[in-house]
């Protein structure tokens, strides 16, 4: 599927990734799918980045089998828009079905100057489902010293890292964005939509007791050198409300027309959008952008031929040459766009 041909969007077959930490079957209960393996926690959507140490796994298949990241590649103004070279997002449904390590990304100034990415990993977290009780790590509740730091990570004091970590409770609908650098970790029974930077950047602060080789914990950089990405400030409760952003709601109780869903500091990386049409449908405007139906079933029409039927469980990649497009019908999906 070249550029050329990118002027209506493209359902998104399934591309789950294992990883080190197990899922609980989220997954295929949202997609409708019982055949996607349950353990598989992550499904990467409309994906041109790699999973680290995993070869090309993790990068997203068109219909006809070519890789987005080949297409793009080859023509990418069509699909990204005019003056875009480069996707610069990634978008996952995550499955914890275990409290994933402690872990930071490196943002953009760090992954330039060490790692020689333009991109680092700002993220954001739409909760879709949680077991009671959940939780996440974010941020630090106070001021952590370099030493501390260093001395937790060094000898896996893991009690003490955790216990200065700030552990925020969550449930469906709950909206966070976690900035590059922020030590964060989600807990089991958390299933998220997640928008980041299109990279697969993770610095472990924590591996004792998950099969992690300890070869990847800092991305090939000495210690110090990778603690030096970690923002060690705290995130108090001031901090905390700039990181929240609208929730999610369901599909019976949601607004009509498009809702912006993320707080203001995520706008230099991405948006996302809650979309639930009224009588006359919900206008789109014209983007590049990824489409997860949540729940429902309605129909894309634009300006190429034919309307495109949508329902729960399904993820589209929207091209820009596909212009403006109208969604319309019983239904509730989460856009997400790159800036």
């Amino acid at each position: 599927m070249t550029g050329a041909a990118a002027a209506s969007p493209v359902l998104l077959a399934p591309n789950t990734v294992p990883s080190f930490y197990p899922g609980t079957g989220r997954i295929g209960a949202l997609r409708r799918d019982p055949t996607l393996p349950a353990d598989d926690p992550e499904d990467w959507i409309a994906s041109t980045a790699r999973r680290t140490g995993m070869g090309d796994r993790g990068l997203s298949t068109l219909p006809d089998g070519t890789r987005l990241v080949d297409a793009l590649a080859d023509d990418p103004h069509p699909w990204l828009g005019p003056g875009r070279d480069r996707n610069g997002l990634l978008v996952k449904l995550l499955d914890a079905g275990r409290r994933l390590p402690l872990h930071v990304h490196p943002d953009r100034s760090f992954a330039g100057a060490h790692l020689g990415s333009p991109a680092g990993k700002t993220e954001a977290w739409i909760v879709l489902d949680a077991d009671p009780g959940a939780y996440v790590h974010l941020g630090f509740s106070r001021d952590v010293t370099a030493d501390e730091l260093e001395s937790w990570v060094r000898t896996q004091s893991v009690d003490e890292l955790l216990d200065a970590t700030r552990r925020v409770p969550v449930s469906r609908g709950d909206v966070l964005l976690c900035p590059a650098g922020v030590p964060h970790a989600i807990g089991a029974g958390v299933f998220v939509v997640e928008l980041q930077e299109a990279t697969d950047l993770s610095i472990m602060l924590e591996w004792a007791g998950y099969p992690i080789e300890t070869d990847d914990v800092f991305l090939g950089l000495d210690q110090d050198e990778a603690l030096a990405a970690a923002d060690r400030g705290a995130c108090d409760d001031a901090r905390l409300q700039t990181l929240r952003g609208r929730a999610l709601q369901g599909v019976e109780d949601a607004e009509r027309g498009v809702v912006a869903l993320l707080p203001p500091a995520a706008d230099p990386f991405f948006c996302a959008e809650q979309v639930r049409p009224g009588p006359d449908g919900a206008l789109l405007d014209q983007r590049f952008a990824v489409l997860v139906v949540l729940a429902g079933s309605g129909r894309l029409t634009g300006r190429w031929s034919g309307p495109q039927d949508v329902h729960a469980g399904q993820t589209w990649l929207v091209p820009h040459a596909a212009g403006p497009t109208t969604l319309t019908g019983d239904v509730l999906v989460v856009r997400c766009a790159p800036a």
